[in-house]
């Protein structure tokens, strides 16, 4: 007869993390607004969504700023803010080496994410992500402890000794999807049910793409039909006894004007004309998927020349309409808990409808087939915070304040109810 051994404690980046046997599975359903659950749920497509709002835990938590996605999907790996771990945005410009740089990589994170320190423990842990980009800055620490990361979009090129799996295919019973598609986001939801099933894991992370929510709204017949698979696969996970945590990285709204068009501030041409050359516009929503937003969103980083008046530019930029907040770099980085190395002189912010560019040339609009929506600002900061099971006295406190979408784990670990 097997024994199992039980796993103990962890700690990591400050946070301790109880021993606790079981299944444990945090979800990051990506772009995942409130209003997005709320929508399926009130047509009946999400009965087991449903259950666990009524048996377990659900309330709202703060995304870290700005609201995309490495941000925060480094943020609830972590732990911690991007003031720690290093990751503001997708994208910066690296003013040590003079270029603009994508941050898809490990070698940016400053803090160890807790998957390591799971395995030592003795969980068995899996991540399970949509998009490449992220693979490697949750799993390369992972791999050589005998855990498990692969993306749904390269899932038939995992390999087991860079992955910690092979034959993905097989084990989900589906071939790879296109990231441009519901099936890559469903594919990571499925791909846990395996794991768990194959009892190849206990420790899961799931980080879904949100194609669907750039695509469509709440209401829209093909979100309805996505939350209601995404509600199938929860169903498989907690018949397989898993205990769930569910948020998301950000949420996401229209960026558009009363004719449909994108409602775009293009910082750098603006700046350029009052004030004249040399100002550089950071987007760091910018990432590969071009496609999802047109490297458009709601939150931009100016770096400046150093001929004009830092109070004549912000002057300037926040009596622009659809600009709401206009912050220096320290400031910023206080306020928003950013790496104030990684940003330049100013930080922007725009309103719920207002997406901010650089040059109209530089930006790709041509996959934007179904108008523009998209997320980066403070409107797209409220997530869904969700629990399987209740709450003990402790975390109910800290749910009715202020909690933020990185302390999943915690939440997940420590406070919920055996």
């Amino acid at each position: 007869m097997e024994t199992k051994s039980m796993p103990s404690g962890f700690s990591v980046n400050g946070r301790d993390y109880s021993a606790r046997a079981g299944a444990f599975v945090a979800i990051c359903l990506d772009g995942s607004a409130d209003d997005y659950l709320n929508a399926a749920m009130s047509r009946g497509l999400m009965s087991h969504l449903q259950r666990i709002c009524l048996d377990g835990t659900r309330g709202l938590a703060r995304a870290a700023m700005p609201t995309f996605t490495n941000v925060n999907n480094a943020s609830i790996v972590t732990g911690v803010p991007p003031s720690v771990h290093g990751i503001g945005g997708n994208f910066f410009f690296d003013t040590t080496i003079g270029k603009e740089v994508m941050m898809n990589s490990a070698d940016f994170l400053r803090a160890p994410t807790i998957f390591p320190a799971a395995a030592k423990a003795g969980r068995k842990v899996a991540v399970v992500t949509a998009k490449e980009k992220l693979r490697d800055i949750f799993a390369r620490d992972l791999i050589p402890l005998g855990g498990i990361g692969f993306s749904s979009e390269k899932a038939a090129l995992a390999r087991k000794e860079s992955h910690g799996i092979d034959a993905v295919e097989t084990l989900v019973g589906e071939p790879t999807p296109a990231i441009y598609s519901a099936a890559a986001s469903l594919y990571v939801l499925k791909s846990g049910v395996a794991l768990l099933a194959a009892g190849l894991a206990d420790f899961l992370y799931l980080s879904t793409t949100d194609y669907i929510q750039h695509k469509a709204a709440p209401e829209d017949p093909i979100a309805l039909d996505f939350y209601a698979k995404i509600d199938i696969e929860l169903g498989k996970l907690l018949a397989l006894g898993a205990i769930l945590g569910l948020t998301a990285d950000h949420g996401m709204n229209a960026k558009q004007r009363a004719d449909g068009t994108p409602n775009v501030l293009y910082l750098e041409s603006l700046l350029n004309e009052m004030f004249g050359e040399g100002f550089r516009v950071i987007l760091p929503i910018t990432d590969p998927y071009v496609a999802h937003h047109g490297a458009l969103g709601s939150f931009a980083v100016v770096h400046t020349p150093p001929n004009v008046s830092p109070d004549s530019i912000r002057d300037f930029l926040i009596g622009l309409d659809g600009v709401t907040e206009v912050w220096p770099r320290d400031q910023a980085a206080k306020k928003f808990q950013l790496p104030a190395d990684r940003l330049g002189e100013l930080i922007v912010c725009s309103g719920r409808d207002v997406v901010l560019g650089r040059t109209p040339k530089y930006h790709d609009l041509s996959g934007l087939d179904a108008g523009l929506r998209s997320h980066g600002g403070r409107y797209e900061e409220m997530v869904p915070f969700i629990f399987s099971r209740p709450l003990n006295e402790a975390y109910r406190a800290r749910l009715r304040g202020d909690p933020r979408n990185f302390e999943l784990f915690d939440f997940l670990l420590n406070g919920t109810q055996p």
